[in-house]
């Protein structure tokens, strides 16, 4: 059986507790058997390849990516306990009430967190996929909500344990924290080295898995290390633009994605955890391509009713348009995203009633609430 790290002995609230030190990547002793991936990262590889295609079936990527980034948000944040809903966020971006406020928040916090680590690999300026991006991506992520007085935005400076209610019942000890710093630094230097002949998705795969078992942050962790996996898709050029949720298939699979993660600390097993990923990527970029599919032709047919409308005009054109940006909205956001009067903005909504496209939610004659419902159905499939 391969060894994939080692255990020392740490102290945490008074307890003695084995804490596993993981190896530098990549797995040795016996090497991965990267030839038994081959067609596997080809697959999951093309099926990236041909989720950006449809993309551009789309007419405006910005709505794609609109609604994939938040669901992924919600998806990663999920997977970590939170009950926010697709609607809550739509809600709350929207300026209306929503009764879980923190979970939205939190989800919010993580979409602040990917454009952050976005904008800098898109700026020549920026930061590469590093530490230093990971630890400004984890201050965002844990800003003002649960987590917050858990050092935000740095490494952390004590022991932490994962599963039971104390560390020596513990399921797992990721590493004592003098150890942290130099783990991040040989992962980072793994993410670089062009010479690496690995595939880039098993690489990927690697790297989440060694990132989670160093757990360098005392909250946080598994979010930050999905928005790793991200980061990487957008280093080494597999995916143009991130409209894959991942989080979805992990979600959906959660018993066994943390299954993978500690068969590979306890019985070596590197190939069974990447197997899982590289599926794990070609599912989830098929159910994406098939949901751009879905949406582009919602919107074709929303976009044909309203052209056979005579009481269709220019304000109606656009309002529908912005849609897929705004899925909740009330009149006066209307008004003021067209940069017209009430009247007119009043009027392109009911046009869009009319036809079946938005629907009012409240029932009130005033302060009256609109929804895309059939776009917001479609997404939370």
């Amino acid at each position: 059986m391969r060894s994939t790290g080692t255990y020392v002995i740490s102290t945490t609230l008074g307890e003695s507790v084995r804490a596993f030190v993981p190896h530098a990547l990549p797995p040795t002793k016996p090497a991965l058997a990267v030839e038994c991936y081959l067609d596997a990262s080809r697959i999951a590889e093309m099926a990236l390849a041909r989720l950006s295609g449809v993309a551009g079936l789309v007419p405006s990527v910005d709505w794609l990516l609109y609604s994939a980034i938040r669901k992924e948000a919600l998806l990663t944040s999920q997977i970590e306990g939170t009950q926010a809903t697709l609607v809550d966020l739509f809600d709350e971006e929207a300026g209306f009430a929503v009764s879980n406020t923190d979970d939205v928040e939190e989800v919010t916090n993580y979409l602040c967190a990917f454009r952050l680590v976005q904008s800098h690999l898109r700026d020549p300026a920026g930061l590469p996929v590093s530490v230093r991006l990971l630890c400004d991506a984890h201050r965002l992520l844990l800003d003002g909500v649960r987590g917050n007085g858990k050092q935000p935005g740095e490494l952390r400076r004590s022991q932490n344990w994962i599963g039971g209610t104390r560390p020596g019942k513990a399921v797992f000890v990721p590493p004592p924290p003098e150890r942290v710093p130099a783990l991040l630094t040989d992962m980072e230097r793994f993410i670089h080295d062009a010479a690496q002949p690995l595939p880039p998705l098993v690489k990927t795969a690697l790297l989440h898995l060694q990132f989670e078992t160093i757990h360098p942050f005392l909250d946080g962790n598994g979010r930050i290390g999905r928005l790793l996996i991200a980061a990487l898709l957008e280093h080494w050029g597999l995916l143009p633009e991130p409209v894959m949720y991942l989080s979805g298939y992990l979600k959906q699979h959660q018993a066994e994605y943390y299954r993978r993660l500690s068969n590979v600390r306890t019985e070596g097993d590197w190939e069974g955890w990447v197997a899982f990923f590289l599926e794990a990527v070609a599912v989830a970029a098929q159910d994406a391509e098939r949901g751009t599919v879905a949406i582009a032709t919602l919107l074709a047919a929303d976009r044909r009713k309203l052209l056979a409308s005579p009481k269709s005009g220019p304000a109606s054109y656009r309002l529908f348009e912005m849609l897929p940006l705004m899925p909740r909205f009330n009149i006066d956001q209307v008004r003021q995203k067209l940069g017209t009067t009430f009247p007119t903005a009043n009027a392109a909504v009911k046009v869009l009633e009319a036809l079946g496209i938005v629907t009012e939610l409240t029932g009130q004659k005033k302060n009256r609430t609109y929804s895309y419902q059939a776009y917001i159905s479609a997404l939370s499939d």
